[in-house]
């Protein structure tokens, strides 16, 4: 079975969506590369829940993304078509973490599937 491993909050001000987060929930977030990305540190890792992260807005109607992660991006990515699933961003390499793809399952919604790199975990 493929788990869920990581959510996205897309934000037309992701220091604004950050700072909300901090002060309503605790949360530190931890800036990821050169863009506006930041990791979240949401608890405890032995506490039940996931991480993810808040980014810059791509799109004024892009939605909130939880990303599952799977063996074989390749086979997945099959699956998805094959079952009324439609790529929607193309298989990426992100360095350091694997390969990743944005899909839509047959209801519409946006979701994300990755492959880690291989000694990484989601």
């Amino acid at each position: 079975m493929a788990k869920v491993v990581h959510f996205e909050i897309p934000a037309a001000d992701p220091n604004k969506t950050v700072e909300f987060f901090s002060n309503c929930f605790g949360w530190r977030f931890n800036r990821w590369g050169e863009t506006d990305y930041y990791l979240t540190e949401s608890g405890p890792g032995d506490e039940p829940g996931i991480e993810g992260a808040v980014m810059k807005r791509n799109h004024p109607d892009q939605p909130v993304v939880n990303t599952i992660q799977v063996e074989d991006l390749d086979s997945t990515i099959r699956a998805i078509e094959e079952n009324g699933g439609e790529i929607v961003v193309p298989k990426q390499t992100i360095p350091g973490v694997g390969t990743h793809c944005y899909f839509k399952d047959p209801s519409g919604y946006i979701h994300g599937a990755m492959q880690s790199q291989a000694g990484t975990t989601g």
